[in-house]
This record gives structure tokens, C-alpha cells and sequence, in this order.
């Protein structure tokens, strides 16, 4: 089990994580005006957030809910073995890893909206 200690937005990913807010994805930029502010039932959403040496896309500390947008650069194999290994460390320390394409952002974000709201505690 990995080390609960620190892990959270560690210094050494800060310039990272600031690049990567700055330049989001246009599907990640999409989905962030319907998560940022507390617009999804009131929960608050961080984006970049790092756990351990990895930046999740979105972050949601209440559910222990990561959210992660795929693009085509996820669709090989080095990628998915990466993602996979990553989810499986992610979920060793309790958190809960959604995924959804990038193209599912655009074309069915009321069924992305519905499927992370739907995974809140207390629906």
C-alpha cells in the first residue's frame, strides 16, 4: 500500500501542474465550467491536482473522485499499460478513477455529468 503521507500536490510537480492548468485540453477546458465553482452538486473540484508523482485531471477531495479525460494519445498500448498501473494506484489509496474520452465531453456531457454525479455518496 502506498504511503498517505504527502502525496498531495507535491512541490516538485508545481511547476507541472501550472503548465498543465494553464494549457488545459479543450475537452478538459469543456468540462471544467461545468465542474469548477461547485456547479455539480455543490461539490468542489481542483483541476491538475497531483497524488503521488501523478497529475490527475480533476479532483474532488469530498468523494475521493478523480476524473480523467482521454484523448488519442491514450489509444496505444504503452499508454493504456501506464493508465492502467496508475488507476490500480490511484484505487489502492481509495480513491475512485472515472475515465471518459475526450469526444464524450462534447457529444454526451449530460451522460459524463450524470455518471460523476452518480458516483457521489450521497446521491
Amino acid at each position: 500500500m502506498p504511503n498517505k503521507q504527502n502525496i498531495h500536490n507535491r512541490l516538485n510537480l508545481k511547476e507541472k501542474r501550472q503548465d498543465l492548468r494553464n494549457h488545459l485540453t479543450p475537452a478538459e477546458a469543456f468540462l471544467w465550467t461545468h465542474l469548477k465553482s461547485k456547479k455539480l452538486k455543490g461539490r468542489k473540484f481542483n483541476r491538475q491536482h497531483s497524488i503521488g508523482n501523478y497529475i490527475v485531471d480533476f479532483y474532488c477531495a469530498s468523494e475521493k473522485l478523480i476524473i480523467e479525460l482521454d484523448g488519442e494519445v491514450h489509444n496505444n498500448p504503452i499508454a493504456e499499460e501506464y493508465d492502467k498501473h496508475r488507476t490500480e494506484y490511484l484505487n489502492q489509496l481509495g480513491y475512485q478513477v472515472l475515465r471518459f474520452e475526450n469526444k464524450m465531453v462534447f457529444d454526451y456531457l449530460d451522460s459524463v455529468l450524470k455518471e460523476i454525479k452518480d458516483s457521489f455518496k450521497d446521491v
